[in-house]
């Protein structure tokens, strides 16, 4: 239930964007959960992930608790 509020705020600042939902415990030892903005389900694939920059993340959260 947690996770379907998160990803209903972060639509909010990703409009036109899919949330997905990936259960994943493979790095580490336990599993958790990402939410992850898409357009397609190839955007879904972990290998191919970006890194942003601590501003653009900064901005993003700021978004996020606006939206809450």
């Amino acid at each position: 239930l947690f996770a379907k509020s998160v990803a209903r705020t972060l639509h909010k600042v990703f409009p036109g964007k899919r949330i997905a939902t990936a259960v994943v415990g493979i790095e580490v030892p336990h599993a958790h959960i990402h939410l992850v903005p898409i357009t397609a389900i190839a955007d879904l694939n972990f290998a191919n992930a970006t890194s942003a920059d601590d501003t653009r993340l900064a901005e993003l959260a700021q978004k996020i608790r606006l939206a809450l």
